[in-house]
């Protein structure tokens, strides 16, 4: 769970707030130097890291575990952090970092570049990556099979469906994901293992028919 810029500056100590209120502001004047104001200026490199990206790194040594991921999901936002940032942060960070980043995806504004991100954590039998994968980002973007497949991940790696955002909207009359689950509760019971209670949610939404859509007046 995120919280936001007032809790933390209940929650911090003066030393990390200091800490914090700095990296907010070196973000902030990442995303200024960006503004189309500021096209007579040097280009930026795609490759070069501004120095808040190396505060992202940190934010868990300054600001302790508990708040590093609301921390850098601040600094992306005051950032408003671009693709290559984002991919940088993603591929070169800890599990912990490229949490908050899938945990940020939504709130930034990137369209569908960023799917590359939620697919790679997906492949992984990660649970903290996996449940982050699930959530907004991917509920908007992730095309009907691949967020079907992402259903059936978290059921195979034991991530609360509860974590798939707007399931219960998108799984609602898809036939093709009762299939799936169908098949999945199968294989489960002839190997003589549980059938996760998640499964049961899932399907029970696909059992439901699509609101008709109303005429305008």
């Amino acid at each position: 769970m995120l919280t936001s810029r007032k809790e933390l500056d209940a929650e911090l100590d003066g030393a990390a707030r200091v800490w914090l209120d700095e990296a907010l502001a070196e973000a902030a004047h990442d995303a200024a130097a960006r503004e189309p104001a500021c096209a007579g200026a040097p280009e930026a490199s795609p490759y070069a890291s501004p120095p808040w990206e190396l505060r992202y790194a940190t934010a868990g040594r300054h600001c302790g575990p508990a708040h590093a991921d609301s921390v850098r999901s601040l600094l992306l936002i005051e950032a408003r952090a671009p693709l290559p940032s984002v991919t940088r942060l993603y591929e070169r960070g800890t599990a912990a970092e490229r949490r908050a980043v899938l945990l940020t995806l939504h709130r930034l504004d990137l369209g569908s570049t960023a799917l590359p991100l939620v697919e790679d954590a997906l492949r992984t039998n990660d649970t903290r990556l996996v449940a982050a994968a699930v959530g907004p980002y991917a509920a908007a973007h992730l095309d009907p099979h691949a967020w079907r497949h992402a259903v059936l991940k978290c059921l195979f790696t034991g991530v609360p469906v509860d974590a798939v955002a707007r399931l219960d909207e998108r799984a609602r009359g898809d036939a093709e994901l009762a299939r799936m689950l169908g098949d999945f509760a199968a294989e489960r019971t002839a190997a003589g293992r549980d059938v996760p209670v998640g499964l049961r949610t899932a399907l029970a939404l696909t059992e439901i028919a699509p609101a008709a859509p109303t005429e305008e007046s």
